[in-house]
């Protein structure tokens, strides 16, 4: 997996949805599951707070919008 910091939000939503689908398919292995949840735990926590920052982002240009009217 690349970058994590340098990824688009929906970049990091497919790499999530790829560690998820990696639990139920056919290469799944027990051994190495808890570091797949490691992995997947912290992608969405990356998730989350870019979410949170966009939000943020968003409120700020509204607010800035109400203004203008």
């Amino acid at each position: 997996m690349s970058d994590k910091s340098n990824q688009s939000v929906q970049d990091k939503l497919t790499n999530l949805s790829e560690l998820v689908g990696w639990f139920q398919g056919a290469s799944f292995k027990l051994e190495t599951a808890l570091d797949k949840f490691k992995e997947a735990e912290a992608l969405a926590e990356e998730i989350e707070k870019d979410l949170t920052k966009l939000k943020n982002d968003i409120k700020i240009v509204k607010k800035r919008f109400d203004a203008e009217e």
